[in-house]
């Protein structure tokens, strides 16, 4: 059986040890780029990166790999994940690609491949790029005149995302007066962001703009909010906003220097959008993750919530399949497909500053929309065997739901990258919450044992 190059998201892994070696990148460039040839042209790829240190030596190796089958390159430099998604389709490129490995830790990177539309690929595409990386492509491979060329257009695709991310406000709609403080987690977004903030008429206060190929996602960013916090405190900023490595997720930090998280991100839109007309399919997209007080806000308001499984592939194909245009994670994943067909960090903070502007309030007054429901996750190691099969542990979980009743929720998943058991829980009573997660967990802990 074929070896599975790819994982939920791309490929991922430890930058220079397999799949993520030049090697590897090469071939995934040769296979992509046959993959995508469709007719008697030149096909062109556009390449973006985040800051890690290794897109030096993936980046010369992809291009490697689509110059050999006879794809044209254009490597757009550091770039936010959704810049790439954008670009491929504005720029009628037949691949875009963006080599990051997103919240991780700059020691690991990954390999993220968009199709002509911009979509992330479909499991059949991502099937066959995986099936051709393994087979002796050298058959196929162009010669003479026929041979992919590369150039860099760092400046030219900067300023298409600066235009395009400006643009999704309204005409009417200035900053002029907002002080944003930006931490742009030494990622991709590091130049285009800040630009984006102050030609929008904001003062602008930017932290994590100093990447140096090793410091992306250090005690900064969205994963990390705390540093973004003591700087929205210092400067008296009207509002921050902290973006992840590549910038396809955000949260939002309010004056007083406390975070709202992707579920209040999505009520503060989803309401907003609501009242405007603008809302799709009568709902919001969210995982089996998002808080259980989402749900009772938006179903108050007769917005429905629908849940998928957790990933933001997950999210957008519900949302194509299903005609919505607001979608997202907890963890500040959130996808606005009438701008975009990925999670932008960028373009959702404007969407929220576009919300508190109209309404003329504070973002602590305007983005506080719920009071999340008690919520508890912990997870559990096991070295084999399948433990959530065990009878024991099935009486629990099923002992766990009766306790929770209609008024809480209980969700238990296998981790899609660790050997890791998930086990949430949540409702309105803190105690018994508690009690329901650790007696599953000393369940799982017994039968894994």
């Amino acid at each position: 059986m074929t070896k599975s190059y790819f994982g939920t998201d791309g490929i991922r892994g430890l930058a220079n040890r397999h799949p993520m070696t030049p090697e590897i990148a090469m071939k995934v460039g040769m296979a992509a780029g046959l993959a995508f040839k469709r007719g008697n042209y030149r096909h062109r790829v556009v390449i973006g990166k985040d800051t890690r240190l290794s897109g030096y030596m993936l980046e010369p190796a992809l291009c490697a790999g689509f110059t050999a089958v006879g794809v044209d390159v254009l490597m757009l430099g550091p770039m936010p994940t959704p810049a790439v998604a954008m670009l491929t389709r504005s720029m009628r490129a037949d691949i875009g690609v963006m080599i990051s490995a997103s919240h991780n830790p700059f020691e690991d990177n990954g390999i993220k491949l968009f199709g002509p539309d911009g979509y992330k690929l479909s499991d059949e595409l991502e099937g066959e790029i995986n099936r051709l990386i393994d087979e002796d492509l050298t058959p196929r491979l162009s010669v003479g005149a026929h041979l992919g060329r590369a150039k860099r257009y760092d400046d030219g695709g900067r300023d298409r995302y600066v235009e395009f991310a400006k643009r999704t406000l309204p005409r009417d709609l200035s900053l002029d007066g907002v002080r944003v403080a930006i931490d742009c987690a030494n990622g991709a977004a590091y130049r285009v962001a800040p630009d984006v903030l102050w030609e929008l008429g904001a003062e602008v206060v930017k932290i994590g703009v100093d990447p140096n190929g090793t410091n992306i996602n250090l005690n900064c960013g969205s994963t990390s909010p705390a540093a973004l916090k003591a700087k929205v405190r210092e400067v008296r900023a009207d509002i921050g906003i902290a973006l992840d490595g590549d910038a396809d997720r955000v949260l939002i930090v309010d004056e007083h220097g406390e975070v709202v998280d992707g579920d209040q991100i999505m009520a503060v839109i989803g309401e907003a959008w609501a009242q405007d007309g603008r809302l799709a399919a009568g709902g919001v997209v969210a995982t089996i993750m998002s808080n259980l007080g989402l749900e009772r806000f938006l179903n108050d308001r007769q917005i429905q919530l629908a849940r998928t499984k957790v990933g933001d592939r997950y999210v957008v194909e519900h949302m194509r399949e299903h005609g919505y245009n607001v979608g997202g994670e907890q963890s500040g994943h959130i996808v606005l497909s009438d701008f975009g067909t990925t999670g932008d960090g960028l373009v959702s903070a404007l969407q929220v500053l576009a919300v508190v502007r109209g309404a003329g309030g504070t973002v602590s007054e305007v983005c506080r929309k719920f009071t999340p429901v008690p919520q508890v996750l912990k997870n559990v190691r096991f070295a084999g065997g399948a433990p959530l099969e065990k009878e024991r542990v099935q009486d629990a979980i099923n002992a766990g739901r009766d306790r929770l009743g209609e008024g809480g929720r209980l969700v238990i998943r296998p981790s899609g990258t660790e050997p890791l058991i998930r086990v949430m829980a949540e409702g309105d009573d803190q105690q018994l919450v508690n009690d329901v997660v650790d007696d599953i967990i000393g369940a799982l802990k017994r039968e894994a044992a």
